[in-house]
């Protein structure tokens, strides 16, 4: 599972991503993250219908990538 530090440490990036996903997510949905991560996959989970499961799985995917990139920097 995810870490909360980590989604607070990229969390302009991973902003972006999420609306990018899920248009129907407005930036007042994503402040319900407050640096609480059973909060923010809560507000999605509600807003778009989509699994926990899945939220989880595209949060990790996205952060992966984020310290692939800083690794290889």
């Amino acid at each position: 599972m995810i870490s909360q530090q980590t989604v607070l440490g990229n969390w302009n990036e991973i902003k972006g991503k999420l609306l990018s996903k899920w248009g129907e997510l407005t930036d007042d949905d994503l402040a319900a993250f407050n640096g609480n991560l059973d909060q923010l996959l809560g507000a999605i989970q509600r807003k778009t219908g989509a699994a926990r499961e899945s939220i989880e799985h595209f949060l990790g995917q996205i952060t992966a990538g984020s310290a692939a990139a800083v690794s290889e920097g």
